[in-house]
Parts: C-alpha cells; sequence; structure tokens
C-alpha cells in the first residue's frame, strides 16, 4: 500500500470542499486528492475543543449511540463500523489534516466539539471520502552533463542516474534506435522517483542515442541521450620519407584505420638518432598528414614515427618510417678556368638589404583643435583635443594667457595624444579664453577655445520682478 495524506480543505484544485456550520450541517464531497481538510465555522469552536473521527465502515451508526459510546480517542466500533479517533488530544483549530491514509481506501469522516458541558453531536459526511493520489505530470530532470555527449571509455563502469517527478508512480521505458535494451549487459533499476542505469563494462557497442520515456496514464515525457565510448586509435598508415635536403626532412603518411569511435584530433612526430637511440619528441597537435623537420644535425642518421591522437588519447603504436634520413656535410663545386691551371670555390654569401632609417622627429602639431563650449554654472565639464609629436610634447594649459597650475578646480590629462581639461563645477569667473600649447625640442603648437558659464534664474529671482509690477500697479 502507499501511504499518503489525507487533506480536508477548501481549495478548489482538490477537487471538492467540505464545511461544516454549527457543528451539524456538511457538504459530501465526490472526490478526495492525496490531502483532506476539514473546515467549519469559528463561531463554533469558541471556548470548545474539537474530536475528529475517521472511521472506514459499510453503515453509518446512529448518532445517539455514537455520544454514548465514545468515551475516549481511541478506537471505537459499532458492528460493520470502525471509528477511530485521529487526534489524540481536542484541538482548537477549525482544520485538520488526517495523515497516514492509503491510496484506495473509502472512509467516512465526522467531527464533534468538545466543551466543558460535554461532546456534541458529530457532524458526519453523508458520503465516504476515497483516497486518490494527486495527479502530477511526468516531467524528466536530465542533469546538465548528460544534455550533451557522454564519453566514456572502452571498460569503464557506466552508472547514470536520472530523476524524474508524476503520481502516481509512472512507467519508465528504456529503448535504443526504437528496440528494447539488452538487459544482459544493461542493467535498468527504476525508483518512484528516477531511473539508474548501468553497463559494468562499456563497450564500444554500447554507442548510440538512448531513449527514455516516463509515461502517466497517456501522458508521457521523453529525454534522449547520447552515448559515445571510445578507445585510444589505431597506428596511422603509410608513413614514409618523401625526401632530404640539407638540415631537413619531408614525412607523409595517411589516417588509422581506425579512429577509435572519436575523431582524429592530430599526430605526434618523433625522431631519434642512430648514436642515442632514444626518441624525442618534434612535433605535437599536427592536424595534418604531412610535415616538414628542421634543424637536424649534420652527420647523423635519424628515424621517425607518428602516433595518432583522439579524445582518448595516443594510439598504442607509432607508424615507424622505413627508411633512414641521413645528414651529409654539405660540399663546394668548383669552378674550372679556361686554362684549367687554377681551380676556384664559389661561395655565396647572402648580405640583407640595408633599409634606412626613418626619422621619426617631429614638432608639435594639433590633429584636433578645442572647440567653443557652453556650460551650465555647477556642472562640471571638459574641454578635449589631440596633439602628435617626437619627442612627446609638454602640454601646457592656459586660461586668459594665465598658465594654470596646481589647482585642485582643474584636472588635466594626456592619453596617447589626447589632451583633456576636466573644469569642475565651474562658475562665471571660469569663463574666458582656454589655451593648450605643446612643446618639444623642435617647436611648439597651440589651440584656444572658449568658455562660456551660464547662470540659470532661481524661481525666487523670478518673483521679485512681478511683485514689484504689481505693487506699482496698485499705487496707481
Amino acid at each position: 500500500m502507499v501511504s499518503d495524506e489525507l487533506q480536508l480543505c477548501s481549495d478548489l484544485e482538490l477537487g471538492w470542499s467540505c464545511k461544516i456550520s454549527g457543528g451539524r450541517k456538511c457538504n459530501s464531497p465526490m472526490f478526495a486528492q492525496e490531502e483532506v481538510e476539514k473546515e467549519w465555522d469559528k463561531e463554533e469552536q469558541l471556548e470548545r475543543s474539537s474530536w475528529l473521527v475517521v472511521g472506514v465502515e459499510q453503515t453509518l451508526p446512529k448518532v445517539e449511540d455514537a455520544l454514548r459510546s465514545m468515551v475516549s480517542p481511541k478506537e471505537l466500533s459499532w458492528s460493520s463500523t470502525d471509528w477511530k479517533a485521529v487526534n489524540e488530544e481536542p484541538f482548537l483549530s477549525t482544520r485538520y489534516t488526517v495523515q497516514n491514509l492509503s491510496s484506495g481506501d473509502k472512509i467516512h469522516i465526522r467531527v464533534k466539539a468538545i466543551s466543558a458541558s460535554g461532546a456534541s453531536v458529530p457532524a458526519t459526511l453523508d458520503q465516504p471520502v476515497v483516497i486518490r493520489e494527486i495527479l502530477q505530470l511526468p516531467k524528466i530532470r536530465l542533469p546538465r552533463h548528460l544534455r550533451q555527449t557522454y564519453f566514456r571509455h572502452v571498460g569503464d563502469a557506466m552508472n547514470m542516474m536520472i530523476p524524474f517527478q508524476g503520481k502516481p508512480q509512472p512507467e519508465v521505458i528504456w529503448t535504443k534506435g526504437g528496440q528494447p535494451l539488452d538487459t544482459s549487459r544493461i542493467n535498468i533499476r527504476n525508483t518512484d522517483k528516477d531511473t539508474i542505469f548501468y553497463i559494468r563494462q562499456s563497450q564500444r557497442s554500447d554507442s548510440g542515442k538512448y531513449e527514455l520515456t516516463v509515461r502517466i496514464n497517456g501522458a508521457e515525457d521523453k529525454a534522449t541521450l547520447d552515448i559515445q565510448v571510445i578507445e585510444p586509435p589505431g597506428p596511422p598508415q603509410n608513413l614514409k620519407l618523401v625526401d632530404v635536403w640539407g638540415f631537413n626532412v619531408a614525412l607523409e603518411w595517411s589516417p588509422p584505420a581506425d579512429n577509435g569511435n572519436s575523431e582524429i584530433k592530430g599526430y605526434v612526430v618523433q625522431k631519434s638518432d642512430k648514436k642515442s637511440g632514444q626518441w624525442f619528441t618534434v612535433l605535437e597537435h599536427c592536424t595534418r598528414t604531412s610535415c616538414t623537420i628542421s634543424d637536424l644535425i649534420i652527420g647523423n642518421t635519424y628515424s621517425f614515427r607518428v602516433f595518432a591522437e583522439n579524445g582518448c588519447g595516443l594510439s598504442e603504436t607509432a607508424a615507424v618510417a622505413s627508411g633512414v634520413a641521413h645528414i651529409q656535410k654539405t660540399t663546394q663545386e668548383p669552378a674550372f678556368c679556361l686554362n684549367l691551371e687554377f681551380i676556384i670555390f664559389l661561395e655565396t654569401t647572402y648580405q640583407a638589404e640595408k633599409i634606412p632609417q626613418r626619422d621619426m622627429m617631429e614638432p608639435p602639431k594639433f590633429t584636433q583643435p578645442l572647440t567653443d563650449r557652453t556650460t551650465t554654472r555647477g556642472y562640471s565639464t571638459h574641454l578635449f583635443c589631440s596633439v602628435r609629436g617626437f619627442p612627446q610634447p609638454k602640454i601646457i594649459w592656459m586660461k586668459n594667457q594665465m598658465e594654470i597650475r596646481e589647482d585642485p578646480k582643474y584636472i588635466a590629462m594626456i592619453d596617447q595624444g589626447v589632451c583633456s581639461l576636466e573644469i569642475r563645477k565651474p562658475s562665471p569667473f571660469d569663463g574666458g579664453v582656454y589655451t593648450c600649447k605643446a612643446v618639444n625640442p623642435l617647436g611648439e603648437a597651440s589651440v584656444d577655445c572658449k568658455l562660456d558659464v551660464k547662470v540659470v534664474p532661481s524661481q525666487d529671482s523670478d518673483l521679485v520682478p512681478s511683485l514689484q509690477v504689481d505693487a506699482a500697479a496698485a499705487v496707481q
């Protein structure tokens, strides 16, 4: 049996309502959900306590017999009726929740009011209440890491728990490619809240798209899981030496026949000289099937091998080139004169072209001048201009041909040739002609602008003329 709660309440979402007025009248419910709650008028509970009694019965007893028989909240029984007091102590609330009920049961409910004078006549529901679970639509809560392709290595265990919701307990169905799962390899365990997908040792054949369906009475929710079981790839094929010249070697190969059920990310190229016999990596994550290896040592003989790499790692074995590369010393070819008496060796030397150095020295020059501005009293404003020159020129700000020195009212800055002057909360006194002067060893330049600071008249000053006009009119 499924343990549930029964609540008598006036909530329309539960499908029925019940209210007892005066301790006697009662409306009968048609259905009951997971919780049932009972409510009656608060006027009847003044200076009283209430007993809530639940019975499972075929026929109801007479009210007089129930009053004579009920002496304690213990289990009561009359012929085919079995009444039980669900609250051990009287309570003063007009709502009560009956717990630990089983789905599918039919129960009768009655309520008594108890005061110092005794117990009242019980108010009984006319029809029994059928306990049913609240219907909750199925919903799969797929974990975030399963919403994208789920990678596992061959031989690893695969254990995924996927929670869901729904009432009554939903039916859980797993399929792969529209076919039922192979229960000999895949273990599925379902509960009322989640389903567990378990494979002891993963194989590449376990890769694919799995579909999970949670169904309740025709309503269902589906989720798709993309599982990819991977392993290291095979070695590259047809590795060969294409060419050897100077200190360089060119190699070519073909992709591996088996990619390990994962995309090939690149290749690792290694070399080994005949003297030491040790392998050294010369290229990593090479995405092409050819490469050129340079800076080899003269006189050494080299062997080469290539590994393939995928999401699982490097291939277990490497492709080894069949031939070896011998780096020989370069020889100078003789040039014979016409009389064959002298042998002259020609040697070519590379001389880099001399690039003349550009003279970067430049006197100051303003590329963007200052512009006239109009501002309001009390609102900070900025003046901007841009200048170039090398060496970097020194910037001097002036107001009415007087240099602005360390004054907290002004903040001067220069960044990448852009000069700015901030005038904080200007007043009419701060209006005038502002000059930005740039000076370096090659010369100087300057730009000017005019700043006008306006004063907004206050409301008090606007009222004075009108009052004066009214006073003059009254005199006349």
